[in-house]
């Protein structure tokens, strides 16, 4: 019930929120540059205390690595910064390479799912689907006591979720060639269900009836295949933003933390004051997000709130503008600014892809550099 969110919001301090964040990487095979079953040997050589922050992913050419919850971005940054240098040193020990991009740049030879039972049963309900080559993204957890609450955050979020996915776009290169899409990433996971924009939910019952439904449909196997770009977590007391490609160096992911961090504070500052969300259609809102996905920041993004494009940088600056309330009280105003300052310099992934490419023709060239920027920056 809106009543019982503005209640938790109220009771919430939105200059102290934690945060914590999921990074998954490609596992590449050094002389190919295609994917490589490598990811249990990585796990393996990786140090105790890192592989405990480690998990298998759905291709055994992923590894995902898991910050702690986190107080602060310096926080952040320093444990995905140090994860980022076990695992690349991991991935040269298992004879892989370990690079920070959202999609296959080559191919995958072996498209078998990891030895989990939850990703064998996936495969089994959705086949030809899942054999799709893998993709990485990025996923960023706030901490949000209250579910009711969550849902109402999730809801706040809807307007600006296609910005934050315009400014992290980090997959262009697919099967060897540039796909005209900034994130190929995106274009792929469309073809699942329970993925994508999230809804506009009542209430938390609202959220039950809707997942109930789509699992009695078949549409989702069960309730932990709700993926949509922010949802209340089903394990954690944290709402989830999941729209985001991998980002290329760890100030990249620094930055998006941050962002998500100061827009989900606001949305907590919104509810306590009763300023709800309106319902914007999903259409719109998924025609937003394929524009963030097919043009990152390089042209017009789609402002849903206006129900028109306009210039994707000026929708950035609306949205440092609406979250800088949050960021003054965070500390993170100096550390946002400047990352937004060295993204309009050096670009998007994608652009920083698209240009290495066109530099040196040469596909491992670029890989070489993507490379030691996944882990040197």
């Amino acid at each position: 019930m809106t009543s019982s969110a503005v209640a938790a919001a109220r009771a919430v301090d939105t200059s102290r929120l934690t945060v914590g964040v999921e990074e998954e990487f490609l596992l590449l095979d050094p002389a190919t540059m295609a994917n490589m079953h490598a990811a249990t040997a990585v796990v393996e050589a990786l140090p105790a205390d890192v592989r405990a922050q480690s998990r298998m992913e759905f291709r055994h050419s992923m590894i995902e690595m898991v910050t702690p919850v986190c107080a602060s971005l310096d926080e952040v940054g320093g444990h995905l910064h140090r994860h980022r240098r076990a695992a690349a040193e991991a991935a040269r020990t298992a004879g892989a390479r370990l690079v920070a991009v959202a999609a296959t740049p080559v191919g995958e030879p072996e498209r078998t799912v990891t030895d989990n039972p939850r990703y064998k049963a996936i495969a089994a309900h959705y086949g030809p689907i899942v054999d799709d080559p893998a993709v990485c993204g990025c996923h960023v957890h706030v901490g949000v006591p209250d579910r009711e609450l969550a849902v109402q955050v999730c809801n706040q979020l809807r307007p600006w979720l296609p910005v934050v996915q315009a400014l992290a776009v980090n997959s262009p290169v697919y099967a060897g060639a540039d796909t005209a899409h900034a994130s190929w990433r995106a274009m792929q996971l469309d073809r699942w269900p329970g993925l994508g924009p999230s809804p506009w939910l009542a209430s938390a019952e609202d959220l039950d009836r809707t997942v109930a439904l789509a699992v009695a449909s078949g549409m989702m196997l069960d309730d932990s295949l709700i993926l949509w770009h922010a949802r209340p977590s089903s394990a954690y007391p944290t709402v989830e933003v999941r729209v985001a490609d991998v980002c290329p160096t760890t100030a990249d992911t620094v930055l998006l933390a941050g962002l998500v961090r100061a827009l989900v504070a606001t949305a907590i500052d919104d509810v306590a004051a009763g300023r709800f969300a309106p319902p914007i259609p999903d259409h719109t809102v998924r025609a937003a997000h394929w524009n963030a996905a097919h043009q990152g920041l390089s042209a017009t993004l789609l402002d849903v709130r206006r129900e028109r494009a306009r210039p994707a940088w000026d929708l950035i600056a609306d949205l440092t503008e609406a979250i800088g309330p949050a960021l003054e009280r965070s500390g993170d105003r100096h550390t946002i600014e400047a990352g937004l300052a060295r993204l309009s310099a050096e670009g998007t992934g994608a652009d920083r892809q698209r240009r290495l490419l066109a530099g040196s023709g040469d596909l491992r060239s670029m890989l070489d550099v993507l490379s030691r920027q996944s882990v040197d920056g």
